[in-house]
């Protein structure tokens, strides 16, 4: 590959996230020289067609980060939190989709369409990628909030099973296969559990596949989870409103690819539902607008069967309900492996160069 291009290194490489990623690459502009792939042990010496190059994997390593000028880690937080340092060190700019940054004020968060220019100044030689779940919703409340200005945010998302990695997959799939052909599962108290009893460890505190978990992430402060109040504070922070009441409810459901979120935000003054939908349909904010009349039940809604393998964030059944003349009710998906992940990071990562 041209060595005169920047070489981007991606760590995670064989991961969902960073096949997700190494996928976007033939739809963006030529901007990279090296594509690096970088994995752990058991991934190691794999090999991977990347952009028509066969590449190895490299393993994780102070060796790896030699001549990079970008590295994107699509990892977990542990291994963020170790590896980030010595990527910078190497003399990197890192892209950090793991969210152990975000608390860091040296650190930008960015979303391309709402704070573009925060990539140019990373101090601490990171730039932040927001959760999926937090992608997901802060275009279409970003576009809304640029004219009616918020002053809440009520939010319950109904989060994919990969927000777990091929992990979270893999578990649905063989809840599902352990419970399918057993007629009657699911009807008496205690059933699903007695069936999946064997199977062994989960990445879920609860059976996954014909259920839903009110649980994502880990205990915090207040009842609420890590996932919840991540939510809370990247939306605060992408909107510059640091004091905004916002009340996540994080759920896992049995879905393999696309995050969900009902939303129902209120602003400083009132706010009509056409009004709404032109300003969605109208902002630079990577969202479509699947606008039904609300009053059938065969309109396009967003829809995670629909949605999944797509970029764009799609936004649907908005309404206004009677005795809320400042909200907002609106229904979003996107694909949580996409923008809810992986292209957020290679955009964020073409902005920094």
């Amino acid at each position: 590959m041209g060595q005169s291009k920047p070489t981007l290194a991606l760590v995670g490489a064989t991961g969902v996230v960073g096949l997700s990623l190494l996928s976007l690459l033939p739809t963006r502009d030529d901007v990279w020289g090296e594509i690096r792939p970088i994995a752990s042990d058991r991934s190691v010496g794999r090999r991977m067609s990347i952009l028509g190059h066969d590449c190895l994997v490299q393993q994780l390593s102070v060796k790896a980060f030699e001549g990079a000028d970008v590295v994107v880690m699509a990892v977990p937080a542990d291994v963020a939190e170790m590896w980030t340092p010595v990527a910078v060190a190497a003399g990197a700019v890192v892209i950090d989709n793991s969210g152990r940054f975000v608390a860091d004020p040296d650190v930008p968060l960015v979303v391309p369409e709402i704070n573009p220019d925060a990539a140019r100044h990373h101090p601490a030689g990171i730039v932040a990628s927001p959760s999926g779940a937090t992608l997901m919703m802060v275009g279409s409340l970003a576009s809304l909030h640029a004219t009616w200005q918020l002053t809440s945010v009520v939010a319950t998302t109904f989060q994919a099973v990969t927000d777990a990695g091929i992990a979270g997959a893999v578990r649905l799939y063989a809840e599902t296969m352990e419970l399918a052909g057993n007629d009657g599962v699911g009807q008496s108290p205690g059933d699903v559990r007695r069936m999946l009893s064997d199977l062994g460890d989960s990445p879920f505190p609860a059976p996954v596949a014909y259920n839903v978990i009110p649980w994502v992430g880990e205990p915090a402060v207040d009842g609420a989870t890590t996932s919840e109040l991540a939510v809370r504070d990247e939306l605060r922070s992408l909107l510059r409103v640091p004091d905004l009441p916002v009340a996540v409810t994080c759920v896992q459901v049995p879905v393999v690819r696309t995050h969900s979120v009902s939303l129902h935000a209120t602003f400083a003054a009132d706010i009509q539902r056409d009004d709404a939908v032109r300003v969605l349909t109208e902002s630079s904010n990577s969202v479509v607008v699947l606008d039904g009349s609300n009053d059938t039940p065969d309109d396009e809604w967003p829809m995670p069967v629909d949605v999944v393998g797509a970029d764009p964030v799609f936004a649907g059944r908005v309404r206004q309900l009677e005795g809320f003349p400042r909200s907002i009710e609106l229904f979003i998906c996107a694909d949580n492996l996409r923008k809810g992940s992986a292209l957020n990071a290679l955009q964020v990562a073409e902005l920094v160069i």
